[in-house]
């Protein structure tokens, strides 16, 4: 995840609306097959350490359903796949589908990491999210601090957004 890629469905979009060809909509594909294909070589490469991350994200998502109810937080991943010039995007882009763990979505110790750090719910229109992402390293990773609100369809959407230290 070096720079911030289109997801799938922004890459769709951009396809439909014929602003690439059908070749590069392909070879941007690629890209995100090929990564997805990397992680797995690494995974097999390093079973400990890929189970162990496993575990970490598991926990990390066990923790977030039992606090906000996984509902919530799917919506609230699916909102922030959707801004753009946001890097984990390409991590969080088919989080509302329910057939994938929640626990695939976080990245613990694995870089790059994405973690959230703490859901505030402000009613049933509002909600502020802190999240860090990048690098594992301390003091590496990028904190930012999100306002989202429901739209007129009743997604959650980024409003704002702030980087925090």
């Amino acid at each position: 995840m070096q720079g911030v890629y289109p997801t799938p469905p922004q890459l769709v979009r951009l396809w439909e609306r014929g602003e690439m060809t059908r070749a590069q909509f392909q070879a941007a594909m690629a890209v995100h097959a090929q990564s997805i294909l990397e992680e797995i070589v690494e995974d097999k490469r390093n079973p400990v350490v890929a189970k162990f991350e496993q575990m970490l994200a598991r926990r990390a998502a066990a923790r977030l359903e039992k606090q906000y109810g996984e509902a919530l937080v799917r919506e609230i991943f699916s909102g922030l796949a959707a801004e753009p010039n946001f890097p984990p995007a390409c991590l969080l882009w088919n989080a509302i589908h329910w057939d994938v763990p929640l626990s695939c979505f976080l990245r613990v110790r694995r870089e790059p990491v994405f973690r959230v750090e703490k859901i505030e719910e402000r009613g049933q229109v509002e909600v502020g999210v802190e999240v860090s992402y990048g690098a594992a390293r301390k003091g590496g990773a990028t904190h930012e601090v999100f306002t989202m609100k429901r739209d007129w369809e009743g997604r959650l959407v980024v409003v704002s957004r702030a980087r925090v230290g």
